[in-house]
Parts: structure tokens; C-alpha cells; sequence
């Protein structure tokens, strides 16, 4: 009986894959569970396993292939075994009384104990040599067409991770155009008008041209407008002073400010289901659930694992599950669970030094939260000037779906909340 192999169903936001690797030649021999091929999305590589026991028949969907989901990629024979194992069967299976001389001499017991001194590499083996590619760094590697012999990796086994294929290209071709410094040397002071406005133009690195190309596309799919406003940290600085200590040693993990703001984000988006919903096509989807993705900074680059069901999670449950993410990130061990859906984003770049940005949109997600550093700043409150800690926020949202005093409406929220954290307990 013949078997399909089909693309598993892939998240929303994933249109389609593209096939990796086969690790299965036809006719070989397969068992159930077994990895077949890879397929590599945006975010993950995923492996596809053979559903049943049997041969490989045929391979419908060849290397670097792009392929949606359902579509067949393989057909397996459930149950046969491959030709070799055949033909030892019915030689076995044979009857005795037929004598037929054997084609060539059988080797003596002892030749066929010994092996050669240096053995050729068998597929498998020469498939082990191959280097080892994190998926943010295989992605890369594709982009830029480049040979994954030629980089060093830094992982553990030798695995390669996107820094070490960013740090290969800035080896080979410079991040940032090299100027030629007498090329941009005034002229004397006697010279004017043009010839005194040197220029000089020089090729935008591959590296840098796809980048480009990827702000620009994530800008054109969606209505991206940004609001601001400012949140008084005080309370919640008090607060973390406060419990710091007795907080860490009931639960094992820091008291963050991602936390409140987590909780502050649900708050509001209870207010506004407007900011939980996504554009599809023609259609609003409006979530009854809130699973947030939090931006984690990893040595391979930025990736946003999501929060599921935030709203029944404590402040403790939280922290923990951003520490593991974290952990996961620099270790490169993320799922593709991990990674998929969400109904809304929180990025931080305070912890880089950030004063003020516009975050751009994560799609289909419809709007995104910006916070940014803590700094002390001179208040005006009941007439009189205080300094106060001070944060900026920022409101990216999708002006198709959302409007402007929905938006701003939401950050004020927010902005309550975080000013006033009894509110989150007693939800007013």
C-alpha cells in the first residue's frame, strides 16, 4: 500500500516552505518517526517524519523546491522492504535441491572479516562532514548565496550561527563602503562652486542591499503609523525595590519591568479588542486570546518568542517564561511553537540604550509596543518641579485596523497602569 508524505500544516503567517535537505535516497529503507526531509520557513527549520514503516518510492518535491502546505512530497510502500533485502529473502527462501554455481567465488571467512585500510566515506559519513547551519544562519547563507564550507562556526560541534555568517561577510566585503580619504579631500581654497563639493559613490554591499529590501517590504504590507507618550516608572521602581529580594527567593527569577508591562498590555487590550485583531484579506479577525511576543536580543540576532495566554499567567509565571526564552535564544534551542502567532509584540530597546524609536509592525499583528530607557527628568506636579524616572513609549500600529484614538486611547492604558500598578490588581 502506498503512503503520502504531505507537508505538515504550517502556522498562520507562513505561506510555504522550502524543501532543505532529503535524507532518504529512493528506495531506501525508512521507519515510522523517521526524519525524511527538512523544510525551512522564515523562522524554523522543520522535519518531516515517515509515517509508517516500508521504502521510499518516490521523491515529488526536489531541493529548494518551495511547497504550501498538504502538498506531497514523497510516497512511501508501507510494508516492503528495499531491494537488497529482497533478494537476500528469496535467496533464503530458495529450495535446497537446486544447486546453481555461484557467479563468482564467495571471499574466504577471513577477506571478509578485514577491512580496508582507508575505507571511501559513505554517504552517511559525508553527509556528518557537512556543516552544521542554525536556521537564522541557513537562511542567510541562501540569501546570499554563499558556501557554508567556507565559514567558520562558533557553535558548539562547529555549528555556524548568523554571527558567525555576518561576521564572514564583513571579512570578505565590508560592511560599510571603504572611502578613499583623498578622494574627499577639499581642493584649494582658491577652487569654488562645484569643485569644492567632492563626492565620491561607491557599490552597496549585497549584505546591505538585502537588508534594504526587507525594511522596505515589511513597511509597504501594512498602514504603519506611530504614538507617543510618557509613563512616570516611579510606582513601579518603588515596587520592585520593595519586593526585589522576597520576589526572587518565592520564585527563582528577577522582577522585571516586562512584567507589568505584560500585564498592563492585557489590561488594555481587554479595553480595546480592536489592537488584538489582525487583517486578513477582507476579513478582521478579532482574538479572544492574548499571546504576546516578547523581542529577546540573542548573538544571532533578534527573535520575538511568544507568551501564550498571558492573561492567566502571574507576574512570576511571566518572568520565568522570558528567562527560559532567553536562554533558549543564546542556545539556539527555540521551537517553531515557540516562534508562531501571537497577537501582539512588546520590544524593549532600553536595555540597548534607547531613547525614543518607532518599532515596526510583526505581521499579521496589528500593532506593537516600544519601550525605551529610564531616565530621571524634571516633572512638574501640583506646581512644583520634581524629578521624576521617566520612560518613553511608543505605538506602532496598523492604520488600516486601528484608528487614531483607538491607539492612542490604548497607550493611555498602558500609561495608567504602569503609573498606577494597583490598577492591574484592582482592574479600574
Amino acid at each position: 500500500m502506498t503512503t503520502e508524505v504531505r507537508v505538515p500544516t504550517l502556522p498562520e503567517s507562513v505561506a510555504d516552505a522550502t524543501v532543505l535537505a532529503w535524507h532518504k535516497e529512493p528506495g531506501a529503507a525508512v521507519r515510522r518517526g523517521e526524519n525524511l526531509v527538512d523544510l525551512e520557513t522564515d523562522k524554523v527549520v522543520l522535519e518531516v517524519p515517515a509515517p509508517v514503516d516500508g521504502v521510499l518510492a518516490a521523491i515529488e518535491a526536489k531541493k529548494g523546491d518551495v511547497v504550501g502546505a498538504d502538498v506531497v512530497l514523497a510516497r512511501i510502500e508501507a510494508g516492503a522492504a528495499p531491494p537488497a533485502e529482497q533478494a537476500v529473502a528469496s535467496a533464503q527462501e530458495a529450495p535446497a535441491t537446486v544447486a546453481r554455481p555461484p557467479a563468482q567465488p564467495p571471499a574466504p571467512p577471513a577477506a571478509a572479516r578485514r577491512t580496508p585500510p582507508h575505507p571511501a566515506p559513505t554517504r552517511s559519513a559525508a553527509a556528518d562532514a557537512e556543516p552544521i547551519l542554525a536556521p537564522a544562519a541557513r537562511r542567510l547563507v541562501k540569501e546570499m548565496a554563499l558556501d557554508p564550507a567556507e565559514i567558520a562556526g562558533s557553535g558548539r560541534d562547529g555549528r555556524i550561527h548568523k554571527a558567525d555568517v555576518v561576521a564572514f561577510l564583513d571579512r570578505r566585503e565590508p560592511s560599510e563602503p571603504e572611502i578613499d580619504p583623498e578622494a574627499l579631500v577639499p581642493p584649494p581654497s582658491g577652487l569654488g562652486g562645484e569643485a569644492g563639493r567632492p563626492e565620491q559613490r561607491v557599490p552597496m554591499t549585497r549584505l546591505r542591499a538585502r537588508i534594504a529590501e526587507r525594511l522596505v517590504e515589511a513597511q509597504q504590507t501594512a498602514a504603519i503609523l506611530t504614538t507617543f507618550n510618557e509613563v512616570d516608572m516611579q510606582a513601579v521602581t518603588d515596587l520592585r525595590r520593595r519586593y526585589r529580594d522576597p520576589f526572587e527567593q518565592a520564585h527563582g527569577v528577577r522582577l522585571g519591568f516586562m512584567s507589568f508591562f505584560v500585564k498592563a498590555a492585557v489590561e488594555a487590550l481587554q479595553r480595546f479588542p480592536v489592537v488584538n485583531a489582525s487583517v486578513d484579506e477582507g476579513d478582521i479577525i478579532y482574538h479572544g486570546y492574548y499571546d504576546i511576543g516578547i523581542a529577546v536580543s540573542s548573538p544571532r540576532g533578534l527573535v520575538v518568542p511568544i507568551l501564550r495566554n498571558c492573561d492567566q499567567l502571574s507576574m512570576a509565571d511571566i518572568e520565568q517564561a522570558i528567562a527560559g526564552f532567553a536562554g533558549k535564544a543564546k542556545d539556539g534551542s527555540l521551537s517553531y511553537e515557540d516562534l508562531t502567532g501571537g497577537t501582539f509584540s512588546i520590544t524593549n530597546g532600553g536595555v540597548f540604550g534607547s531613547l525614543l524609536s518607532t518599532p515596526i509592525l510583526n505581521p499579521p499583528q496589528s500593532a506593537i509596543l516600544g519601550m525605551h530607557k529610564v531616565q530621571e527628568r524634571p516633572m512638574v506636579e501640583d506646581g512644583a518641579i520634581v524629578v521624576r524616572p521617566i520612560m518613553y513609549l511608543a505605538l506602532s500600529y496598523d492604520h488600516r485596523l486601528i484608528d487614531g484614538r483607538d491607539a492612542v486611547q490604548f497607550l493611555v492604558a498602558i500609561k495608567e497602569a504602569i503609573e498606577d500598578p494597583a490598577r492591574l490588581l484592582l482592574r479600574v
